[in-house]
């Protein structure tokens, strides 16, 4: 009976093959890395237990200095956003001194929009004057880049 049944050697089909997988050594990695689990756990617990006697379940907290030991949240944002917009367009809108030792002012930005359609904007050729970190004492010299002969002589009667 024995002539009967297949053998590995004469079908090589029927067979599996043993050297591609290692049940053994996937167990032996999986039993390793659930000890190293348990291991490190177990520190974790000794290191809290450690801080638990030595600081005697104690934490200290520093809060920042201020009046109120809570968080500082805004009670109406809606009207805290209102009253910032209102003093930005208060800015936006009046006259007032930058650095009065300077020299330097603020004017309403309708009156700083009109002044750029009607002067233009400082422009200088590239590679004359002084460095770009320097203030430029004389900023609408030259030709606008891409301007036509119209436009230049159009802004030279502007000045």
């Amino acid at each position: 009976m024995a002539g009967n049944k297949p053998l590995p050697e004469r079908e090589p089909e029927l067979r599996h093959e043993t050297r591609d997988v290692d049940v053994w050594a996937i167990g032996r990695f999986g039993m390793g890395l659930a000890l190293l689990c348990i291991l490190s756990l177990a520190g974790l617990l000794g290191l809290f237990h450690y801080f638990e006697s030595r600081y005697g379940g104690r934490v200290a907290i520093t809060l920042p200095p201020g009046p109120e030991s809570g968080p500082r949240l805004e009670v109406t944002p809606v009207l805290d956003l209102a009253r910032e917009r209102a003093a930005e367009d208060k800015i936006l809108n009046s006259y007032g001194w930058v650095d009065q030792k300077a020299g330097i002012a603020r004017i309403p930005i309708d009156k700083a929009m009109d002044f750029v359609v009607e002067r233009g904007l400082p422009w200088q050729a590239p590679g004359t004057g002084p460095a770009p970190t320097a203030p430029n004492p004389n900023p609408a010299t030259g030709p606008m880049p891409g301007a036509s002969r119209e436009q230049e002589d159009l802004s030279k009667t502007n000045k």
